[in-house]
């Protein structure tokens, strides 16, 4: 099996952090292939980077000619999902969307903690579309940038003190990791706090394992119908991509 594992963002490094993360879960056999979009910002953190975000990874899979059984998006948040589902047939698995389904799973309610605060709205807004806004007990930000996550230590520190925050004042039974960028502190946070603590790229990972394990495709009879042909200007944005393995 070979999931494409797309930042949303055009740090390499991130890239790099997300295909670990998503390697350490994946089982023997499955290929997990990184993508780093070559349009867009450095860091996804606000709405206009969003929609920037949206059209880049868009681009970088249909640019990129390798194939895959299936790909997840690693931006916690609203990146192009959409889009993509009416681009490709195999599965497309967001790491917000698997990861708060992953915690009903777990428990009654959850809470998110995520980065800087002005991303908090933008992240109730997709946990409505989902219908699952009434079972999140908050969404804490931390206070860090998206890039000041690659200082593991601090960030660390920060997350910890919002989630304990979120289980004590909250009431959450569950922790979900609001960016991709936290990939692989929900263990040590799990046992740190007593509670799941969900992370988004792992969580996206087993999904995809298990859609394309089940034989499951993206359905095309009307929402993620494939798009009408007609004249597309600029399209695609680029020529290539950068692939991390």
């Amino acid at each position: 099996m070979k999931i494409l594992a797309v930042n949303v963002n055009t740090t390499s490094s991130m890239t790099d952090s997300i295909c670990q993360a998503a390697a350490a879960v994946a089982r023997s056999g499955t290929n997990v292939v990184g993508l780093t979009p070559v349009v867009g910002a450095d860091s996804v953190e606000g709405g206009f980077e969003s929609y920037l975000a949206a059209a880049a990874v868009m681009d970088a899979v249909v640019t990129y000619q390798g194939g895959a059984d299936a790909v997840i998006l690693a931006g916690f948040g609203d990146h192009g999902k959409e889009g993509l589902m009416e681009l490709l047939e195999v599965p497309v698995v967001d790491i917000t969307e698997a990861a708060v389904h992953t915690a009903m799973l777990l428990g009654r309610r959850f809470s998110v903690v995520t980065t800087l605060d002005r991303t908090v709205p933008h992240i109730e807004d997709r946990l409505l579309c989902f219908g699952l806004l009434s079972h999140c007990t908050s969404v804490r930000a931390t206070g860090l940038g998206v890039l000041e996550l690659e200082d593991t230590t601090r960030a660390r520190e920060a997350i910890a003190h919002q989630a304990r925050l979120a289980v004590e004042q909250d009431l959450a039974e569950v922790v979900v990791l609001g960016c991709g960028g936290m990939a692989g502190l929900d263990a040590v946070l799990a046992e740190e706090l007593g509670v799941p603590v969900v992370e988004g790229v792992a969580a996206a990972v087993k999904t995809a394992e298990l859609l394309v394990d089940l034989g499951l495709r993206t359905s095309k009879v009307r929402t993620y119908a494939e798009p009408r042909p007609k004249r597309l200007s600029g399209w695609p944005l680029s020529a290539e991509v950068v692939e991390v393995t």
